[in-house]
């Protein structure tokens, strides 16, 4: 799937795209049929709320499930975020977050990359996110809050919030959030927040500060989330474990577009397990960080 021109002067100016629908219902329940599942293991990778039972993060299901291994290589995701950062990409992260029906827990205002950046080294800005709704997403279910055009600001301060959620995170400043969605417009479209149909996506900037709301809602609003880098920007610490900051920097091979309905071979190297290397951690560097150039 190939950006347009107009396409890519939006993302320079918003730090998002949306695609309602892009994915068919059929496409995304072959998807959801497979969360349950994932959901029910009492493995490392489910991260689940703060005093609760309900999963707030599954993270790598590309390495042990068929149906997600699919979706890592999908060319729907995977070629857009090629067009836009001009290189081959590895999966740095691979997350289905769950924001489950009255006990989805809020997710701080944060840039991804700040979490990047000062827990895995990752030398530049030159990832992304990209976002598959499996669920409807609506006002009511905690959807995504973006502010238009805050990555333009390039990486800022954060502090790491270690108490107010079951998974750490590098958030921002009050203050700066209020300045931030003053510059973007204020009352007037300062925070955006698109919603639409189980398959859409969303593919946002790094840097683009971004949060969400509890869900207090009776309605699921489970996405999935690739975290995409270049492959010449690969993380140079491995602080956190393997299926958090992934440490195969391979380019990724894109499978055929209908490969969520159709049987394709795919590599699932931790079907029987997550290895005891990948749980192995580091804060020393694997090889020094190129100098950072001003924002």
């Amino acid at each position: 799937m190939k950006l347009t021109p107009e396409q890519l002067a939006q993302f320079d100016r918003d730090g998002y795209l949306f695609f309602p629908g892009l994915f068919t219902p059929e496409e995304t329940q072959n998807l959801n049929d497979a969360v349950p599942e994932l959901y029910n293991r009492r493995e490392d990778y489910n991260i689940r709320e703060k005093g609760k039972d309900a999963v707030r993060t599954n993270f790598a299901a590309h390495m042990y499930s068929e149906p997600f291994a699919k979706l890592a290589r999908h060319p729907r995701m995977i070629e857009p975020v090629q067009d836009l950062l001009g290189e081959a990409l590895y999966m740095h992260q691979f997350k289905i977050n769950g924001k489950m029906a009255f006990e989805g827990d809020v997710w701080q205002w944060h840039q991804d990359y700040g979490t990047w950046l000062n827990d895995d080294m990752m030398p530049t800005e030159r990832a992304m996110n990209v976002a598959i709704f499996l669920d409807d997403v609506t006002e009511h279910n905690g959807p995504l809050m973006f502010i238009p055009g805050s990555h333009k600001k390039g990486v800022v301060e954060a502090k790491h919030d270690l108490t107010t959620t079951s998974y750490p995170l590098w958030t921002v400043d009050n203050d700066l959030i209020r300045q931030l969605v003053q510059r973007a417009g204020g009352k007037q479209g300062g925070i955006v927040s698109p919603k639409g149909p189980a398959g859409s996506m969303i593919l946002f900037h790094s840097c683009l500060v971004h949060a969400s709301g509890s869900n207090l809602s009776p309605f699921d609003r489970v996405s999935v989330y690739l975290s995409l880098c270049a492959v010449s920007n690969h993380i140079r610490r491995y602080k956190r474990p393997e299926f958090i900051a992934h440490r195969d920097f391979a380019p990724i091979e894109c499978l055929p577009d209908d490969c969520l309905l159709n049987d394709y071979p795919v590599d699932l190297p931790w079907k029987d397990g997550i290895p005891a290397t990948a749980m192995q951690t580091s804060m020393e560097a694997i090889e020094p960080m190129p100098e950072r150039k001003a924002a």
